[in-house]
């Protein structure tokens, strides 16, 4: 069954930015890690008539398209931009291509200090140009009804795809770097933080009201390598980005960060995102009202029952509690074998359950 939400015709929305910034609501807010993507098959004829990923990012026009379409189908709290976390590598002249099945991948991986060492920062106005005209086009037909999230890759989750030349389960080649080159490896994280830092900022010029920095693969690092080749490199990011947008609220996402909760929520970010690893209770308790939290149901609860979804909705609900500073979403993102009617459902449960009587 398709269920059609016409957004457009709804007055404006901001439970997202007021959560972010620890503000009431007059219920939880809730958007979705890829939201926008394969579960949709409206997606899947947009990207069949696209050709290739990488075509359908790059054409405004279509990545407006699908950046829509899950809006149209539920009354989500926000929209998010639809692109990649490798787009910034891609600009560098690493030639990305992600295949359905296979994923990211490059062709010309980093394999030297000396390929490092001669990696130039990207002008983001020209290479990455088509990603804030779609921002720009979304921003337009979105009419100020929903708030619009940009987002980047973190440098050291950038840097482990970049010199393995894909996804990889340990990322043995990159966490090798850290420790025999360890400084190509702060000189390639530093271009990288240089590069992201304007490209989020440009996101924020181009109309982006909210950002996230995904920083998917820290939950790999070791306590000591996270603070120095990861963490580090994050509260540059937010303090170049907050220098011209000090009002932009920035969402830090570390998978599998449990263990560094209180670092994070002293880097400058308005808000950490969780996996479904660290209770809400859990890390409220330890960040207190420092920042807002995003999370945090297991994707794989969308192949449950809509019973089952409505009740760990509620146990999640009732482990923040009352507080302002909440914001609804998956521990990562949606899964491509997802009914969307189960989508439906849990939107309308957050909404519902979070209202007060």
């Amino acid at each position: 069954m398709t269920r059609r939400h016409d957004y457009q015709g709804d007055r404006p929305n901001n439970r997202l930015l007021c959560a972010l910034r620890r503000q009431p609501t007059d219920c939880t807010p809730i958007w979705l890690m890829r939201q926008a993507g394969r579960y949709l098959p409206e997606y899947r004829k947009v990207r069949a008539r696209a050709g290739s990923f990488m075509r359908l990012c790059q054409t405004p026009e279509w990545a407006c398209e699908v950046t829509l379409q899950p809006l149209q189908r539920f009354p989500l709290d926000a929209a998010i931009i639809f692109s990649d976390i490798l787009t910034v590598p891609d600009a560098m002249g690493l030639e990305l291509s992600v295949e359905d099945g296979v994923g990211p991948r490059f062709a010309k991986p980093l394999q030297s200090c000396a390929a490092i060492k001669s990696l130039a920062v990207p002008d983001i106005a020209t290479e990455l140009r088509y990603v804030m005209d779609a921002i720009r086009l979304v921003r337009c037909e979105l009419n100020g009804r929903v708030p619009l999230i940009g987002f980047s890759g973190s440098p050291w989750t950038l840097a482990a795809y970049m010199v393995e030349g894909g996804g990889m389960n340990n990322f043995r080649r990159a966490k090798s770097l850290l420790h025999t080159e360890p400084q190509s490896a702060h000189v390639l994280l530093t271009k990288l933080a240089s590069a992201v830092g304007d490209y989020l900022s440009a996101q924020v010029e181009a109309g982006a009201q909210v950002l996230m920095i995904f920083d998917t693969w820290g939950g790999l690092l070791s306590d000591g390598e996270y603070a120095e080749f990861s963490l580090k490199y994050m509260r540059d990011i937010i303090a170049a980005v907050k220098k011209n947008a000090p009002d932009t609220p920035i969402i830090l996402f570390t998978k599998g960060g449990g263990n560094w909760l209180e670092a994070i929520a002293k880097s400058g970010c308005d808000a950490i995102g969780l996996d479904w690893t660290v209770g809400l209770d859990f890390a409220r308790t330890r960040v207190g009202a420092q920042v807002a939290l995003q999370g945090n149901l297991d994707p794989a609860l969308l192949h449950a029952s809509c019973e089952t979804i409505e009740s760990e909705v509620q146990r999640l609900l009732n482990q923040f509690g009352a507080a302002p500073g909440h914001v609804f979403n998956l521990g990562h993102g949606i899964t491509p074998d997802v009914d969307p009617d189960r989508v439906a459902h849990l939107v309308d449960a957050v909404h519902r359950l979070s209202t007060p009587n």
